[in-house]
């Protein structure tokens, strides 16, 4: 793994923008211009770099699902959430059922190359970045390096996840929710992912979060134009949908509505998870201590909201590095302790490698990379290339056609 400095596509603005990263630049508060998308670099991985992230990442997934299992039966961590009355019983309900089905989430891993990789959390619920790292990073790879290969098999698999989706549960049309307020960000995640279950025959429906109703007599959900809502993708945190005023319907069942992401996702999104990994495989070399509480014997660790994106509420307690990001959605809520581990430093960026789960199996990467040891809103996503030759049409899709989907 090496960091590769390069030159920028000169319309590298005006193309990521028409593949559908409308935010690609970000504003500060003085009006400056921050790219987001950052192709002056790039980082390099060797198969065998690949290989073993791909282990690492199913291998924490399979430990993860094992954690949620027992999550999900433990009413006193349930209420350290600080969910409604019997979120707990739907959450363990909601694992228990075949018939919930996971499309994707993202592993954030610190890693520089050597030694083990750390998991520093699981972003399972409400994962974003996917425009990036399944569309932009690969086209700037065909526009420059188009005898290489990159670990990117994130529209493939997303696809095929659907059509799983479409065939299993007999489904023809899923509808796709997002808050009217929140970030550009989730709406374009939302807008593509409409695309990739459209490739699988689905057809889609989007709303927002606001406009879905209740219909008292048929008992279901519904979307502006009294359509019922059999299946719905939501671009929205569980634990803000169980707190909502339709929060009640979810819980207790009344609703025959699917949600995608369902709602067990909840424990592998939240921090708790970090604890009880840690406790179920204790000195595992991909996992860092971490506890509820307490840092106990930790000297330098790092305190964790439940329930944060984007660094929010994160506080780095080291005799030598004091950072923090200000608590906005996540203030007042029980925090995780986990043992700090420094970011690789490139020259004074540090990367985390966000490493794709898609229906239970690796599927890609796509590396953020900040200035800061907390990775928050300033990071810069970075694309990355294989230093091998791309792999064929036929290779591909003998791969994929290997792969079987879980939850």
């Amino acid at each position: 793994m090496r960091r590769v400095q390069t030159t920028a596509r000169p319309d590298w603005l005006s193309l990521v923008e028409e593949q559908g990263l409308t935010y690609a630049v970000d504003r500060t508060g003085d009006g400056s211009e921050v790219p987001y998308w950052d192709e002056t670099a790039y980082y390099e991985f060797t198969e065998d770099d690949v290989d073993y992230l791909e282990r690492v990442t199913d291998e924490l997934h399979t430990m993860a699902m094992q954690a949620a299992a027992r999550m999900a039966d433990d009413a006193q961590l349930i209420q350290r959430h600080k969910l409604p009355p019997g979120a707990g019983d739907l959450l363990a309900r909601s694992l228990r059922d075949g018939a919930e089905t996971s499309i994707y989430g993202r592993f954030d891993l610190a890693w520089d190359g050597t030694g083990p990789a750390k998991l520093l959390e699981y972003n399972a619920d409400t994962p974003a970045g996917l425009v990036e790292a399944a569309v932009c990073q690969w086209m700037w790879l065909e526009d420059l390096h188009p005898e290489r290969d990159q670990w990117n098999m994130l529209h493939e698999h997303l696809v095929k996840r659907w059509d799983e989706f479409r065939r299993t549960t007999g489904a023809e049309i899923v509808h796709f929710a997002v808050g009217q307020n929140e970030p550009t960000e989730d709406w374009a995640t939302v807008a593509y992912l409409r695309d990739t279950a459209q490739e699988a025959g689905l057809e889609t429906v989007g709303i927002t979060i606001e406009e879905i109703g209740w219909h008292h007599e048929r008992l279901t959900f519904v979307d502006v134009k009294d359509l019922e809502i059999a299946h719905c993708f939501k671009m929205y945190p569980t634990e803000w949908m169980l707190d909502s005023t339709f929060g009640p319907l979810v819980i207790d069942g009344s609703s025959r509505t699917r949600w995608i992401e369902p709602p067990w996702k909840l424990l592998l999104g939240s921090k708790a998870l970090l604890p009880v990994m840690w406790e179920m495989f204790a000195g595992h070399e991909n996992l860092l201590p971490s506890y509820f509480d307490a840092p106990y014997a930790m000297r330098e660790y790092v305190t964790k909201p439940l329930f944060g994106w984007e660094g929010d509420g994160v506080e780095i307690h080291t005799p030598h590095v004091r950072e923090a990001v200000e608590a906005t959605h996540s203030a007042g809520q029980e925090l995780v302790y986990q043992k700090y581990v420094e970011l690789p430093d490139f020259d004074g960026n540090h990367p985390v490698l966000g490493t794709w789960v898609i229906g239970g199996r690796a599927a890609g990467l796509g590396v953020r990379e900040s200035s800061n040891r907390i990775t928050n809103t300033e990071a810069r996503f970075v694309p990355h290339l294989m230093s091998t030759a791309r792999s064929s049409p036929e290779q591909v899709a003998a791969w994929l056609a290997e792969t079987g989907h879980t939850l």
